[in-house]
């Protein structure tokens, strides 16, 4: 996707080979900052402080930091320790753990001199796999969008909600749920966003307004609790949102807020679809509710709020009264009932064990 006008991604190994270069998304939108991760520790710090986020990004940093892992120690003890440290990093994405252990498993049976130079040859190959996939949900989605835009008068424009960031900062590149997005603007259609601004964190107003402001798509920021008010009022035709961990029944497991938006749309009868990849399917779950990890995160992201001041600086301020305490739960889980229909790079399907089943009969479990 586009910065300031020039193509990048949001991770990439370094010219001299002995590093990896990250995007810090802690610093949007206020300042585009990239770090360098040399080592293990680095790569999992990435992950747990969110200067990565996002399912597919996630996975993809961890298999490069499984590969600076192996580059300092290749033996069966190094592996191990690697692949510990790195699940322990963020308990719900399953994009997370897929990743390690494919990288893992691939490795593995390998003499340790070779097994560096194999993972990193891995993890260049996912990544490369990671926009293939995106792009497939763009061509599986935008059909949707060109539905739409068809049934409306010449020029009208679609508007689509979404929530959190699933764009381009969420995966190597594309994005998920803002794949169709990208596709349609980029093929003239008259697409409109309505951009959550997703407290706490706010990754809708930090990431995804900056994403869309940068490649040029007509985007409007709103509160979280607006949504619902803008659906009564026929502002909204099409919801898309991502996933971090789906099941094998089409339970959806997104940033704090999805189930509400997904309620929201069901009363008012706006078409709610989740852009899923298949590295976040979890097959071995049926029930999402009672089976998938909801992370619990600092109060702090809650209780105070970083922002630009007049003389160019970013400064963070505290929100609620001194002793008043905070909850943070980062994830909710939206049951399959509520959702139209699951996005994948391999088509549109219901969020059933049937539908998934269909699409990926060489997948499911």
């Amino acid at each position: 996707m586009n910065v300031a006008g020039q193509p990048m991604r949001t991770i990439w190994p370094t010219a001299d080979g002995t590093a990896v270069e990250i995007i810090d998304q802690t610093q949007l939108p206020h300042r585009f900052v990239t770090t360098r991760l040399t080592t293990l520790d680095d790569a999992a710090h990435a992950i747990r402080a969110m200067l990565v986020r996002g399912a597919p990004l996630i996975g993809a940093t961890a298999a490069w930091g499984l590969w600076l892992a192996l580059r300092a120690d290749a033996s069966d003890a190094g592996l191990a320790r690697g692949h510990a440290t790195l699940v322990a990093t963020r308990p719900t994405a399953v994009n997370l753990r897929w990743a390690l252990d494919r990288v893992r498993a691939h490795v593995a049976p390998l003499a340790s001199p070779d097994r560096a130079n194999a993972a990193r040859r891995l993890a260049t190959e996912m990544c490369v796999e990671d926009i293939a996939l995106n792009r497939g949900i763009a061509a599986a989605g935008l059909p949707l969008i060109r539905a739409l835009a068809a049934r409306k008068p010449a020029g009208a424009r679609v508007n689509v909600l979404t929530h959190c960031n699933a764009g381009w900062l969420c995966a190597v590149d594309i994005g998920t749920a803002t794949a169709p997005i990208y596709a349609a603007h980029d093929a003239g259609l008259p697409v409109h966003v309505w951009v959550d601004e997703t407290r706490p964190r706010n990754q809708g107003a930090s990431l995804t307004a900056w994403e869309l402001l940068n490649h040029g798509v007509p985007h409007t920021v709103i509160a979280d609790n607006a949504g619902g008010h803008l659906m009564q009022h026929g502002e909204v035709d099409l919801v898309i949102v991502g996933t971090d961990r789906t099941t094998s029944t089409g339970d959806v497991c997104n940033k704090i807020g999805t189930y509400l938006k997904a309620l929201a749309a069901h009363d008012n009868g706006v078409p709610f679809y989740v852009a899923a990849p298949s590295p976040s399917i979890d097959w071995t779950l049926r029930d999402g509710l009672r089976e998938i990890p909801i992370e619990e995160r600092s109060a702090r992201e809650v209780s105070h709020l970083s922002g630009l001041l007049p003389d160019g600086s970013v400064a963070t301020i505290a929100l609620l009264p001194e002793g008043s305490p905070a909850a943070n739960p980062a994830f909710d889980v939206t049951p399959a009932r509520l959702v139209t229909g699951l996005i994948t790079e391999r088509g549109v399907c219901a969020a059933t064990t049937e539908g998934l089943r269909a699409l990926f009969p060489d997948l499911a479990k």
